[in-house]
């Protein structure tokens, strides 16, 4: 893989700038910069291979729960006693 980037002189000052004013070098900037926007993208193409999952289930069996038991689950979160989640339903 080719690391070497071509950046919008613009940015590169911007880079520079905060790179500066952390007292960081400028590839630390651009590499965390990167890292976290692959946690994101990862992250977010997990949830949505999981949506699809869960959809596809859905349409298989029909189980599901309601937005309102789903609710009255979280509300008693931190709370004592905790419920347990509801059951799935068709």
């Amino acid at each position: 893989m080719d690391t070497s980037l071509d950046l919008d002189p613009k940015l590169e000052a911007r880079i520079r700038e905060l790179a500066e004013r952390q007292q960081r070098s400028a590839d630390s900037v651009v590499v965390e910069a990167i890292e976290q926007y692959v946690a994101r993208a990862e992250a977010r193409l997990s949830f949505d291979e999981e949506e699809e999952a869960s959809w596809r289930d859905y349409q298989a069996t029909g189980l599901h729960i309601t937005g309102d038991e789903l609710s009255a689950w979280l509300d008693t979160w931190g709370t004592d006693p905790e419920k347990e989640p509801p059951a799935c339903h068709t």
